[in-house]
């Protein structure tokens, strides 16, 4: 968990180390902070599940860091008539800074047209919660994920005979 030192957020173990209380200018003694949004998304993580992957509306996007261990699932549900993510879900084995841009990836995507989701970058995502430079892996797995399952979701339709781009042709 994910708490605050003073005005700034810190990891709790930091916490011990100073003494149990804040600590004002923590980041000029060194410390690594994590700005509210990453902590609110870590201890309050938002549509954090699965759907089936053989479900012929849902695309699977599974991608890893081997740098750092992360593994990122994130998962969308389209609406086969207009072609809009209606739902979004993700599983996440990481730090802190990973779950925090999975979550906000998939709050993201709802209610857009993949072709519009497709246009989310890793700096964006990283702008919102305020990553630091060591953590920008962090949101550009996000990024991938939210790629591979659009990826994914059109493969299956295209398996199918049924891509969201023939239909758009055929209107």
């Amino acid at each position: 968990m994910l708490r605050t030192g003073g005005s700034r957020l810190v990891a709790p173990g930091l916490r011990s180390l100073l003494g149990g209380r804040p600590q004002p200018g923590l980041a000029a003694a060194g410390a690594r902070a994590y700005h509210e949004r990453v902590v609110d998304h870590y201890n309050n993580p938002r549509n954090v599940g699965s759907f089936d992957k053989d479900d012929p509306n849902v695309g699977t996007g599974l991608v890893g860091a081997p740098a750092c261990g992360d593994v990122m699932k994130l998962q969308i549900r389209v609406d086969e008539g207009t072609g809009k993510i209606v739902d979004a879900c993700f599983k996440t084995f990481g730090c802190g800074s990973a779950i925090a841009s999975s979550s906000v990836a998939t709050e993201w995507v709802k209610g857009k047209q993949m072709e519009e989701v497709v246009t989310i970058k890793n700096t964006e995502i990283a702008k919102h919660l305020s990553l630091p430079p060591v953590k920008l892996h962090c949101s550009m797995l996000a990024e991938d994920a939210i790629k591979a399952a659009v990826k994914d979701y059109e493969a299956k339709k295209a398996k199918m005979g049924d891509s969201p781009s023939e239909k758009a042709a055929e209107a």
